[in-house]
């Protein structure tokens, strides 16, 4: 036997083992610490109304004096803010362009701006690169930092420990309503809404003074940049304010120009865009769904927003838009999620739970603001204290330092003199001598008494809540005076919005409906199969299994194999002839590749029931009501029970009898009143036909009078379930499907 060839000296290879572990411990080691980074240190919005990446940039821009300042290229500001926030220019830029005037994002923008930065309202315009744009920081950010070198808000080392930077800023009104913020983290988001800035405000004092306060009554519904119609429906807009979540649909506003015969819309949801809104209505116009329309452009210019639509001849612009409303982003909603961040936990909180919370930041801003100043005054007392001592006596004081010899005894030596300690004499020795004048001790004497009362009047209001709340309310109501603006969204009652009803714009006739085997279906006007000598044109083998004489307004259900029933509205489908095919209602509809059609029903008031009869002997008769659906849905699951084969499908309009056939010939005739209504559509019903035969089973059920039953007495029964009798020779089955 040859002897098998050793591997060569480090060709080997040697496959490392692999360590098995846990799936709790890598979620717990590995995932959850980056869902914690993304929930506390990304996307969810603290009490002061901003994410980390807007307060960076802000704090940056403040520290670079561009509040008040002149313009600077964003191109620089992005630059700085990199030292303190890690990720690319590109994301800093991008965070940046939300917070601008010019980007229309924000009710109340943070920052001024000049150049090109995009639009809110728009997917595809882009802003200009951060080298052509400039920015500064709006005057409405002195109310972003007041205070913030007093210790009012915590400072933490940024991330390459080179420089300090804000835990929050301690905004002097509630920014976290004000202006609306988007965030997605892992496992939550939140979506905050804006809301009017003297309405916040006037809210925030209410509160300030009664806690208890209706919100509602100084805050009515949001407010957004861009304006529009809110449909305002009081009880669903205050189940928002209480469990912040929920949603409310908005309106564009739109204007009529007569002479050029078109509609000009000025005003879009916030949550949609015009490419959005102009995708739509192409598709629509492709598919023959808005013969109105000649021509839709955005013509958004240096005046504003505008979305023009020109109109064909003769059509009615009002009318028009209830169905743009209807089938558009036109009406769009916008999804409540008010999810802050309070002291790094993520909460859902409602308008008067987020004024209370912020609140309480603000009263711990001020107190510590208060507090930094009663320090500063405590120290100035205590120096112009010493200095008192000493002025009292001047000749004493520049004897005692002309008189000693080293310059390093001078503060001990006044120490003695004067019994003040080491501060007090430092800063007397650092007086100058032109200040050793009757006009210089006076001052500082007067200083002593002012520094005294102001020093009791801050601790008088540091030890009263009532008192800080007082000052809040005050900065509140100058903030709103100086800052606040008009309502831009227009609030409309629900009772007042007209809804477009598409079956009132569709005209209704007779017309004869013919149902084929193979599901093809054709719809005819009296008119035309008045006049037709034409036969049933039909594929080869197919039948014509129903005819219906109904309304061009009725609904069309077709019942599958599949525990399935597809829905569409006759109107949707065009007038046919005899002579023709018909619409082949699989393709129409949708159907999967494997799926035949059992069933059709034609109704215009969902009226009368449903009898489905299973091979097991259950029938299950159910309202045809519970098919009707309230949104224009083509497709419901669970439409019948899928326990048992079905056999047959039936619409009752009113009860009568039936006969079941099972394949061992027996018959049983019974009325469908003997079977229970069941509300449930998935329902395996009840007993009818006892099946005394093992293996035996349904295989049609018919109404009595297409059954031909000779003598139909001899099979009928009062009462279910019933086993049925043997069919006789002259007894004859058929059926409307080949089963």
């Amino acid at each position: 036997m040859a002897k098998k060839k050793e591997p060569e000296k480090g060709n080997s290879y040697v496959p490392a083992p692999i360590a098995e572990q846990p799936i709790t411990e890598t979620l717990e080691t590995n995932y959850m610490p980056y869902a914690m980074s993304v929930i506390i240190s990304r996307a969810i919005p603290e009490i002061d109304g901003l994410k980390p990446s807007h307060r960076k940039l802000l704090y940056t821009m403040y520290k670079m004096g561009l509040l008040g300042g002149k313009l600077t290229k964003s191109a620089n500001i992005v630059g700085q803010t990199m030292k303190l926030n890690p990720h690319g220019d590109q994301a800093i830029y991008a965070t940046m362009v939300r917070l601008t005037e010019g980007n229309e994002t924000l009710l109340l923008p943070l920052i001024e701006s000049k150049g090109n930065f995009g639009k809110q309202y728009s997917r595809d315009m882009d802003y200009a690169a951060a080298r052509y744009t400039e920015a500064r920081l709006a005057p409405v950010c002195s109310e972003l930092f007041t205070d913030i070198n007093k210790n009012t808000v915590k400072f933490v080392d940024s991330y390459d420990g080179e420089m300090q930077e804000p835990t929050l800023l301690p905004v002097s009104f509630p920014n976290i309503l004000v202006n609306p913020n988007l965030g997605i983290a892992v496992g939550m988001a939140s979506n905050i809404c804006s809301f009017n800035l003297t309405e916040v405000c006037n809210a925030t004092v209410a509160y300030l003074k009664d806690p208890k306060t209706d919100i509602m009554e100084h805050m009515p519904a949001p407010d957004f940049p861009l304006g529009g119609n809110i449909i305002y429906d009081e009880a669903q807009m205050r189940d928002i304010y209480e469990t912040g979540r929920g949603s409310f649909k908005m309106r564009a506003e739109y204007t009529y120009d007569k002479k050029n015969n078109c509609i000009e819309v000025t005003e879009i949801p916030y949550s949609t865009t015009v490419e959005a809104i102009i995708e739509k209505l192409l598709e629509l116009i492709k598919a023959n769904k808005l013969k109105e329309i000649s021509d839709v452009r955005d013509e958004t210019g240096l005046d504003g927003f505008k979305l023009t639509i020109d109109l064909k001849r003769g059509t009615n612009p009002d009318d028009l838009m209830l169905k743009l409303f209807k089938m558009t982003p036109l009406e769009d909603s916008f999804g409540c999620n008010f999810n802050v961040l309070i002291e790094n936990t993520p909460k859902v909180l409602g308008v008067r739970d987020i004024i209370g919370e912020w609140v309480e930041f603000r009263m711990g801003c001020i107190k510590r603001g208060l507090q930094y100043d009663i320090d500063k005054k405590t120290e100035r007392l205590h120096l112009l204290t010493g200095l008192k001592k000493i002025l009292l006596d001047i000749d004493k004081a520049v004897s005692i330092i002309r008189h000693t010899e080293l310059e390093a005894d001078v503060v001990p030596n006044l120490m003695v003199g004067f019994d003040i300690d080491q501060t007090q004499a430092e800063y007397v020795a650092e007086i100058k001598l032109r200040n050793l004048n009757r006009e210089y001790i006076l001052k500082r004497t007067d200083d002593i008494e002012k520094l005294i009362d102001e020093i009791d009047e801050l601790n008088r209001i540091l030890s009263s809540d009532k008192a800080v709340k007082k000052v809040i309310a005050k900065q509140l109501e100058e903030i709103s005076k100086k800052y606040g603006k008009e309502r831009k969204s227009r609030l409309v009652k629900g009772e007042e919005i007209e809804v477009y009803e598409e079956s009132a714009q569709i005209e209704d006739y007779p017309v004869t409906v013919f149902v084929t085997k193979d599901g093809y279906l054709k719809k005819v006007t009296q008119q035309s199969l008045k006049f037709t000598t034409s036969e049933h044109k039909l594929k080869e083998d197919d039948v014509i299994v129903q005819t219906v004489e109904t309304t061009n307004k009725s609904e069309v259900l077709f019942f599958t194999d599949k525990s399935t029933v597809y829905k569409t509205r006759l109107y949707e489908i065009e007038d046919g002839k005899v002579a023709a095919m018909g619409k082949y209602m699989p393709q129409f509809l949708g159907f999967e590749n494997d799926e035949k059609p059992v069933y059709a029903v034609i109704t215009a008031d969902y009226s009368g029931h449903m009898l489905f009869s299973f091979e097991n002997g259950k029938m299950a008769r159910v309202p045809l009501s519970q098919y009707a659906t309230k949104t224009n849905r083509k497709r419901l699951i669970n439409a019948y029970s899928d326990k048992s084969p079905i056999v047959a499908i039936n619409y009752i309009a009113a009860d009568t009898e039936f006969a079941a056939f099972t394949d061992n010939n027996k018959a049983l005739v019974f009325s469908s009143d003997k079977i229970p209504e069941k509300t449930t559509k998935s329902t395996q019903g009840v007993q009818v036909m006892k099946i005394t035969k093992k293996g035996a089973k349904i295989v049609r059920v018919l109404p009595l009078d297409v059954a031909e039953l000779e003598d139909p007495g001899h099979f009928r029964t009062k009462n279910i379930p019933a086993a049925g009798s043997f069919l006789r020779k002259d007894d004859v089955q058929l059926s409307l499907f080949d089963n």
